[in-house]
């Protein structure tokens, strides 16, 4: 069966930025392990697997190693394939997803808006070895219900981390998000997750799920503009709405083509 795929370079307007996915949408759902084969033959961060249910969509995704529980890149990456590519005509996409619940994505102009649950942090200790691993001391560090969020004195500190990825991989924990306040935006941050497969995320919408309520109270502000600094780098248009967050950003299509299933 050929099954048209997208790649999608999502939180930015320009190619060969931001953070790459990809996309299938279908009409019927498609085995687990195959979608974890496509994933890991696609080789990118996510790929997102859409099943059209009526006017509205289930999604999936997947690294090459693992399915997730929430992709911010790539349900942006999907609905811009959605809005774009297809003959969908509402300024809404409703999405179900497993463990995230209902997601919604709602077109304004030339952003993208997801709306998504908002993490809960609590004070943590670093688990043994993250310290040496990063190679760098936080300020603070808390525990979301995936990721750990680590505080550091300046954006300089983050532009600087470089992590040692082997010793990552041994730290019991699933990624870890470093932050500081930005200089030219609210706050900038870096993803590392090597256990599921991903050394660092170029621009990881989920880990704002975390850093939205964080800076949100730390700055005394509901709007903040973010930017994730890795080498491909993306921008984020945010608002804390209390158990919620909203994740806005830009999309542009890389390829269209058929894969073979």
């Amino acid at each position: 069966m050929k099954q048209k795929i997208y790649f999608v370079d999502a939180f930015t307007e320009k190619l060969f930025s931001g953070n790459p996915a990809g996309v299938c949408i279908t009409d019927h759902a498609i085995a687990a392990e195959q979608m974890q084969h496509i994933a890991a033959e696609n080789n990118l961060s996510e790929t997102a697997f859409a099943v059209k249910d009526g006017e509205d969509f289930s999604i999936r995704w997947f690294t090459p190693k693992v399915e997730v529980k929430l992709c911010g890149h790539a349900t942006l990456a999907t609905s811009h394939v959605i809005f774009n590519h297809t003959d969908y005509n509402k300024d809404e996409i409703k999405f179900s997803s497993i463990s995230s619940g209902i997601l919604t994505v709602k077109r304004k102009e030339d952003l993208l808006i997801l709306n998504f649950p908002a993490d809960t942090l609590h004070e943590e200790k670093a688990p043994d070895g993250l310290i040496e691993a990063l190679g760098a001391v936080p300020k603070e560090i808390y525990k979301g219900r995936s990721d750990y969020l680590l505080v550091f004195e300046n954006q300089e500190v983050i532009e600087n981390l470089k992590p040692d990825f082997s010793k990552l991989l041994k730290v019991q924990l699933r990624g870890a998000i470093a932050t500081a306040q930005g200089n030219d935006c609210d706050f900038v941050s870096r993803f590392f997750a090597p256990a599921v497969g991903v050394n660092e995320d170029p621009v990881t919408g989920s880990a704002h799920t975390s850093l939205i309520p964080f800076w949100s109270k730390r700055l005394n502000k509901t709007d903040l503009l973010a930017k994730q600094i890795s080498v491909r780098g993306g921008v984020l248009y945010c608002s804390h709405l209390n158990d919620r967050v909203e994740i806005g950003g830009k999309a542009i299509t890389y390829l269209v083509g058929e894969i073979n299933v």
